[in-house]
């Protein structure tokens, strides 16, 4: 009997889903992977291909992506998001990547600034100690639309930033983001595509029912070494 009520349940959230469309959002342009992937120095794993094709077919979409990644710690999905970041950046909408501190804000700013560097896309870091001469100018960079990434705390929530064209919102350690701080950031642009990232251990059952408005990638595997 309980098994039933939990399938009928899980049919209705699906079905509720499949009924609601997704919101209307641009497509990008459909790119090749590996103009990304080929900067990098090192091999992905299967999995992380498998999460960046997803995420590619999805944002190729004129419908909002709403999807998560959930992965063990040091199984790779920052790099995931980097791609969505780059596909979204090349298809001439910007992008934003919150977090949780402002250590973790500087760690991303360093790997991405000069990964995505390297293709041209500018990359800026809004966090709570950032001068005020500096915060200015990412503001302005951001509304003019010259500034293409931005990488942040909650700062990033500040009724001082807005956007010229945001396309893609990224949440790292979504667990520790309410549900309404995301929306917050995603309501400064229209039909804006979200990718969020965990480390939770959250079995797939539930995760099913905790998630259903989302689609799941899961990064199994753990890159050499």
């Amino acid at each position: 009997l309980v098994f039933d009520e939990l399938f009928l349940f899980a049919l209705g959230l699906e079905a509720a889903k499949a009924n609601s469309g997704g919101k209307p959002a641009v497509a990008c342009a459909q790119k090749d992977p590996e103009r990304f992937t080929a900067l990098l120095p090192y091999r992905l794993t299967g999995a992380q291909e498998r999460a960046i094709r997803q995420i590619f077919a999805d944002m190729g979409k004129n419908t909002a992506m709403n999807r998560i990644v959930v992965g063990d710690v040091g199984c790779g999905k920052t790099v995931c998001a980097a791609a969505a970041i780059f596909l979204a950046a090349s298809s001439g909408m910007q992008a934003a990547l919150m977090v949780p501190t402002e250590i973790l804000a500087r760690q991303h700013f360093a790997d991405l600034s000069s990964l995505l560097g390297e293709l041209g896309i500018s990359c800026g870091l809004l966090t709570g100690t950032v001068r005020s001469a500096e915060k200015r100018k990412i503001y302005a960079g951001l509304a003019d639309g010259s500034l293409q990434v931005v990488i942040g705390t909650q700062a990033l929530l500040s009724a001082g930033v807005s956007f010229a064209h945001l396309g893609l919102v990224v949440a790292d350690e979504q667990h520790r983001f309410g549900v309404n701080q995301r929306k917050k950031l995603s309501d400064k642009g229209c039909g804006v595509h979200t990718l969020v990232m965990s480390a939770t251990p959250i079995p797939r059952t539930l995760a099913i029912i905790l998630y259903a408005d989302m689609d799941i990638s899961i990064i199994k595997e753990l890159p050499k070494g």
